[in-house]
């Protein structure tokens, strides 16, 4: 059983967190210190002077007296569970850790002048206490752990509104002139320290926060790591818009198992003239005015939902805005889209901007008050929805506008094979012709980076862009673009990435570019990067075989030709599709087997690999053909990895010490192998940091904060926006909800995962790695890098399902929905058009080839027809696989009514000129 310390990682992954921490300047108190090493400060938070406790009807409450700060927060369901760093407080006693409680803000006379900060964290005092009553707990004035030139006198107070604990500010100037409050962030600090805790105990102790950045309707989320019990929900009281989320400078600096401190900014406009300067925000930013002898009141109000699935439900319980898109907040622009808005005040206008972004319109309301607008996108890129109601209060919905799913994806294959397209038959890394990794800023290929993967084909940063072609090829195959990739695959994959002979045979290389001088004489290595890291590989060290992460790539690669090959004529040509298959059981038997000594021959492979399901699509295929002793040896030693999960409280993880991307094989190997426990406690997991709030940058976006530093143009720890995560988890989410279709939450992270790939790729189809979260930045990174992995997730997911929700009626994610009479009828619009799920019916149809044009499903008497596209020169038939993963009530067994032939698991329909159409019917009636 893993049982190591988070934070104790593998010597690689710390070295390159402490080369490449290169975080921004976010305040005045900035530190120096090396990622995660703490230092030896005096304690002055005042512990020694104890603590109050207070009993309220969520929580137990415990402030430190001298500070009156949070020390614990613990919701009364779940004894001995903590949302604060509680644990940690006598490390973080010393002047500049934040806590609850504390207030940072930045200030000048009248609207001119020099930003003046404070922080009442950065010179600590005791405060002094003030006489409370009523429901107020506690209350203080903080003039003594602020200067002595402070011009606003701050009172804050610990109270219950309606059971309901409430933490308020008091700011109050007391100068003779007007003081502008240029920025004021409340520090919001809870548990996401996993560092120097083992799996188990960060799955029961820490937390992770996601912000809805949504002004006065925003909210933070503080869910569970293991994605069970209780979720916090922080909520602005009093005029306390979320205008922003920003991290805060700490002596203790984030690491891969410390994503650090995060502040709730209510003010922004300083920033925004300073350190935010020609960045373009999630919300236009603010400062407030205060006359002399003025005072303003900013407070935030701390709720309890039962569980995750809730929040929505609790936040309009206390009576909160609630927004529900459909399918989300990314919207490609063929979609009719919806959005769902609760709340009791009527909506007195919705602005877009840009103007003309998105084209607003209203529909009748839904059931139980919902209110009901259409959304169609006519721009590109990011848009803001501001929702402002008869009560002044604002709510923000963060929309991201892409080209139609299917063009997007077109866009990507033409830009992956021109302009990425590397054609040097001179190259001595022997890497042409390939699909390679991209910088946008430069508008080149990457063919030099000290890391060395990068521009060596290797790892995710650099296998990423001809995984991303591969996985483009199966779901949309050009012939032009495949010719290309049958060269790369025969000149540079195998033999040269893969060993296609000697004791090494099917294994594959880390990298493929290298730092050897003295092994590549005549070649100059760029002398602007730093070639003496670890990062720079030698020769030798790239040559190794040991990283079982770049080996579902390779296997992805050929069981991509695979299914291209095996099911539509004329597109590969270079080999049969026994080929293709054959290299793909290979490389996965070859991943998994054990050397003679009876040690694994490839590391990690205990552990779930990113892109792991491809093994399984490896094995049924494997199946269908007939190769019942392949199918056998594969199946055999997947069920080992599998047994040995199930021993494992928690069993996943990566060469990191924590990770959100292990989890999408071992839930799919944990299903295969009927072990429903464990599978369950890996999607609760995902559950556990992959959200859904109205923002299309966090909607379904699965935790990552650290894969900049390996694949990125700018290296630093930042909260990563779509980054590979999205796609991968989305595969566990959205498995999971096809077997539970009244499970809508699953729907809509998995949903809005599947999405987030989109957003990556830019109007000209390159595609980045991720966006850059940090206020300072807020934008795409200029490195192509790991996003293969990514559209990986979205290409084995994408497809259109179609709901019947109790308060939102019939409605469809990835197309268009009318409603005729008896009949729904479905345009799918989503990248591939191959796969359609009927949720009201449990009915999962895919296509191995042709594509759906419409779907009519028949409410009456559930009878599904199924509209092909026309026959084209590469595909005669089509072929349809019929499956139920869900048991719902009086269904019965779908079949065609017509006969057709079946194969492999498909019936086979024959295509005309125009539209075929096929009925489904169950069988039972």
């Amino acid at each position: 059983m893993r049982q190591y310390i988070l934070g104790c990682a593998t010597g690689a992954a710390v070295l390159l967190l402490l080369m490449f921490s290169n975080l921004p300047t976010l305040s005045e108190s900035a530190q120096t210190q090396r990622p995660n090493e703490q230092p030896s400060l005096p304690a002055t938070l005042g512990l020694e002077q104890g603590y109050l406790e207070f009993d309220t009807p969520d929580f137990k409450l415990k402030l430190v007296k001298a500070s009156q700060t949070i020390a614990a927060l613990e919701p009364k369901s779940t004894a001995g569970f903590d949302f604060t760093p509680g644990d940690r407080l006598e490390r973080r006693a010393a002047n500049g850790f934040h806590h609850l409680g504390d207030i940072t803000f930045r200030v000048r006379s009248d609207s001119t002048g020099s930003w003046h900060y404070y922080d009442t964290a950065q010179a600590r005092q005791p405060v002094n206490a003030m006489a409370v009553s009523s429901k107020v707990l506690a209350a203080a004035d903080l003039s003594p752990t602020l200067p002595a030139d402070a011009p606003l006198q701050i009172t804050r107070s610990w109270a219950l509104d309606n059971d309901r604990l409430v933490l308020k500010f008091e700011l109050k100037n007391r100068t003779a002139n007007a003081v502008q409050i240029g920025a004021l962030s409340l520090p919001m600090i809870f548990n996401n320290i996993i560092t120097g805790r083992n799996l188990t105990q960060a799955h029961e102790s820490c937390s992770f926060a996601d912000p809805y950045i949504g002004q006065d309707a925003g909210f933070l989320q503080v869910t569970r790591l293991s994605g069970k019990g209780p979720a916090l929900v922080v909520v602005p009281e009093r005029n306390t818009p979320f205008e922003a989320y920003q991290l805060l400078n700490e002596p203790m600096r984030p690491a891969q198992t410390f994503e650090g401190a995060f502040a709730w900014l209510v003010h922004t406009q300083a920033y925004a003239e300073q350190e935010w300067k020609g960045v373009e925000q999630w919300n236009p930013p603010s400062s407030f005015m205060l006359v002399p002898g003025a005072s303003k009141v900013y407070a935030v109000k701390f709720l309890l939902s039962d569980e995750i699935r809730n929040i929505e439900n609790t936040l309009i319980a206390n009576k909160r805005p609630v927004v529900v898109g459909i399918p989300g907040y990314v919207l490609p622009s063929d979609l009719d889209a919806r959005l769902f808005v609760n709340y009791s005040q009527p909506i007195r206008s919705i602005d877009v901007e840009p103007k003309g972004s998105i084209v607003v319109g209203k529909e009748a309301r839904a059931r139980n008050g919902w209110k009901t607008y259409t959304l169609r996108g006519k721009g590109w890129g990011r848009a803001r929805l501001t929702l402002t109601f008869d009560d002044n209060s604002k709510q923000a919905v963060s929309y991201y506008v892409t080209r139609p799913a299917s063009d997007a994806v077109a866009n990507l294959g033409e830009f992956l094979f021109t302009k990425q397209w590397y054609d040097d038959p001179s190259d001595p890394f022997h890497r042409s012709p390939s699909v390679m990794s991209y910088d946008r800023e430069a508008n080149k290929i990457v063919t030099q980076d000290s890391r060395v993967w990068i521009a060596g084909l290797g790892d995710e940063g650099g296998s990423g862009s001809w995984l991303a072609a591969a996985m483009k090829e199966f779901g949309q195959p050009r012939r032009e673009e495949i010719e290309k990739y049958e060269r790369f695959i025969d000149q540079v994959l195998w033999g040269g990435l893969q060993y296609k002979d000697g004791p090494n045979q099917y294994g594959v290389r880390k990298s493929l570019f290298y730092y050897s001088p003295a092994d590549v004489p005549g070649y100059v290595y760029d002398p602007s990067l730093n070639w003496t890291t670890w990062t720079s590989w030698k020769k030798s060290d790239a040559e190794t075989i040991g990283r079982g992460y770049n080996y579902p790539h390779v296997v992805a690669a050929y069981w991509s030709l695979y299914r291209v090959a095996r099911n539509y004529k004329g597109l590969v040509t270079n080999h049969p599709w026994e080929w293709y298959l054959e290299q793909a059981y290979q490389t996965t038997k070859f991943t998994f087997s054990r050397a003679a000594n009876g040690r694994w021959r490839v590391g990690y492979v205990e552990l779930g690999l990113m892109e792991g399901d491809i093994f399984l699509a490896v094995l049924l295929d494997l199946k269908r053909e007939g190769w019942t002793d392949k199918a056998t040896d594969i199946e055999n030693l997947m069920k080992e990895r599998a047994t040995r999960w199930r021993q494992e409280a928690f069993p996943f993880g990566s060469e990191m010490a924590w990770d959100s991307t292990g989890q999408e094989e071992v839930y799919a190997w944990c299903k295969y192998f009927g072990d429903d426990e464990k599978a369950k406690v890996s999607l609760n997991s995902i559950i556990g940091y992959m959200p859904t709030v109205p923002h299309w940058g966090y909607n379904g976006n699965a935790r990552r904060y650290w894969d900049f530093l390996y694949g990125g143009k700018l290296k630093r720890i930042e909260r990563q926006l779509h980054h590979y995560g999205s796609g991968l988890n989305a595969i566990p989410a959205l498995s999971a909800y096809r077997e539970n279709p009244n499970d809508y939450y699953l729907l809509r992270i998995g949903y809005g995962g599947m999405m987030g790939a989109l957003t990556n790729i830019d109007q000209e189809g390159f595609a980045s790695v991720a966006f850059h979260s940090f206020p300072s930045t807020m934008k795409w990174d200029a490195y192509s890098g790991d996003y293969g992995p990514n559209f990986f997730g979205h290409a084995f997911n994408t497809g259109t399902y179609l709901i019947n929700h109790p308060e939102f009626g019939w409605q469809v994610f990835g197309g268009n929905v009318k409603l005729e009479g008896d009949w729904v009828r479905v345009t799918p619009l989503d990248s591939f058009r191959t796969r359609f799920y009927v949720a009201p019916l449990g009915l999962w149809l895919t296509l191995d080839s042709g594509t759906f044009d419409r779907l009519d499903v028949n409410k009456r008497n559930g009878t599904v027809r199924v509209g092909l596209s026309p026959a084209t020169a590469h595909t005669s038939e089509a072929r349809l696989r019929i499956q139920q993963p869900a048991k719902i009530a009086g269904v019965g067994k779908y079949a065609p009514s017509d006969k057709c032939a079946f194969e492999r698991d498909a019936f086979r329909v024959p295509l005309t000129a125009n539209l075929t159409w096929i009925d489904l019917t169950d069988k039972q009636k």
